[in-house]
């Protein structure tokens, strides 16, 4: 059984046109508040999503629960693939993980070496995400665990046959040891149903020995990480129930501005007869913008007038 019990939804145009069953249901596995603004920010400012966070580091897990609200809740679990593990906590707090830091590689990138330096192993028990009660859905999957991301996946396949969305860390350079590759992970994922959509963020460093004494996050062609969001595969939207097609349409507009992709699902949705005919129309006339007060729909800013599937 899950854990919300709250069920009212906020004022939203987007959310009043698609007129889902229940909240979009966010889960975060990495939550340590150490990142940039995470893309579901103004879904939960506005009760649009419910929130299940996981972060074993105990520091990060009391700073969440400080400030959390009532649609949020977040549990100390180490998510991986349901054996013991021994998390590896680092000078820098966004660098523990399960696996161990890789010296020779960190050694190729500036201050690197010192970012990974272990300060502390913790024995520490791991549960995989099928295995989890405390989750009743999963719409959008945002996961950071530093090179174990391939172990929540392929042990939470049942979990994740619900998910539109997946925002991933992928590694280009194994920072870890026996880190898997960003194309092992590419694979699980679109066996899983899910193709590329786009890059979040990417991270790029200098390889030493040259380097930028002013800013050791100075950075020329190098590719080290990337966080990089995966929907599912709109080609086959026969394949997903209008709860998905929903609930992705809500995560395109909302978290990722991604416009076409939540006209493709009402397109689909409208011919299901799921959304009223003219349900794009009404999308791309409704007032302001996620997340900009002052702003317009995504469609009337591009100056986009879409009506149906060419």
């Amino acid at each position: 059984m899950g854990i919300h019990s709250v069920d009212t939804f906020g004022s939203d145009a987007v959310i009043d046109i698609l007129s889902p069953d229940r909240m979009t249901a966010v889960v975060v596995i990495g939550a340590n508040p150490i990142d940039t603004e995470p893309p579901y920010k103004w879904m939960l400012a506005n009760r649009l999503c419910t929130l299940v966070g996981f972060e074993p580091q105990a520091v990060g897990l009391a700073k969440l629960n400080q400030r959390k609200g009532d649609l949020e809740t977040y549990l100390p679990y180490a998510v991986g693939d349901g054996r013991p593990g021994t998390l590896n906590l680092c000078l820098t707090p966004g660098m523990s993980s399960l696996l161990t830091p890789n010296k020779s590689v960190l050694s190729c990138f500036p201050i690197f070496s010192q970012f990974g330096t272990v300060t502390e192993q913790i024995p520490i028990e791991t549960r995989t995400l099928d295995s989890i009660t405390e989750i009743d859905h999963i719409d959008l999957l945002k996961i950071d665990v530093q090179g174990s991301e391939l172990a929540v996946f392929r042990n939470g396949r049942a979990r994740l046959s619900e998910a539109v969305a997946i925002q991933t860390e992928v590694s280009f350079v194994p920072l870890y040891e026996n880190e898997p590759a960003f194309g092992e992970i590419d694979l699980e994922l679109r066996s899983l149903g899910f193709i590329p959509h786009m890059f979040d963020k990417i991270n790029k460093r200098m390889i030493l020995p040259l380097h930028f004494g002013a800013n050791i996050y100075a950075s020329m062609n190098q590719l080290l990480e990337a966080d990089m969001v995966y929907v599912r595969d709109f080609t086959k939207p026969d394949k997903m129930s209008v709860e998905q097609l929903k609930h992705l349409a809500a995560v395109a507009h909302h978290c990722y501005r991604s416009y076409d992709l939540a006209v493709n699902c009402m397109t689909h949705l409208s011919a299901r007869g799921d959304l009223p005919a003219n349900a794009v129309k009404i999308y791309g006339s409704s007032g302001k913008r996620v997340g900009e007060s002052d702003g317009e729909c995504g469609l009337k800013a591009y100056g986009y007038w879409v009506f149906g599937v060419s």
